[in-house]
């Protein structure tokens, strides 16, 4: 097996990542994913991408001879509900937003209450 397919089970095992979760995020089939995480099936370089895409990694942190997964404990404190790797500049910002728009919501509604009572 290679030290890619080594390192990725390992990640997937330590992060606590279904197989099935890879499996959506980068469109391969199921049971192809099955066959390369097990070694029975050859990966590709396009198959290596698309696996550390779908974890939110870069390629070459799989081939990496000194390979270590961040213990998942670490990221119990942070307000994630799941974690596949740093997000983008975009989805911080998009998650601000919706964090603003909860922490709103209570004067959002009071306002669209006090909009529909004047115009009726």
């Amino acid at each position: 097996m290679s030290m890619f397919i080594e390192n990725v089970n390992r990640y997937l095992s330590q992060m606590k990542i279904k197989q099935t979760f890879v499996s959506l995020k980068s469109g391969i089939d199921t049971k192809k994913l099955s066959r390369i995480l097990t070694g029975v099936q050859d990966i590709n370089s396009t198959d290596m991408e698309r696996i550390a895409k779908a974890l939110g990694q870069k390629t070459e942190y799989f081939l990496s001879d000194d390979f270590t997964v961040v213990p998942v404990a670490k990221f119990a404190e942070m307000p994630v509900a799941f974690y596949v790797g740093e997000p983008s500049k975009e989805q911080e910002e998009y998650a601000m937003q919706l964090i603003e728009l909860i922490e709103n919501a209570d004067q959002i509604l009071s306002a669209k209450g006090r909009f529909m009572m004047t115009g009726e």
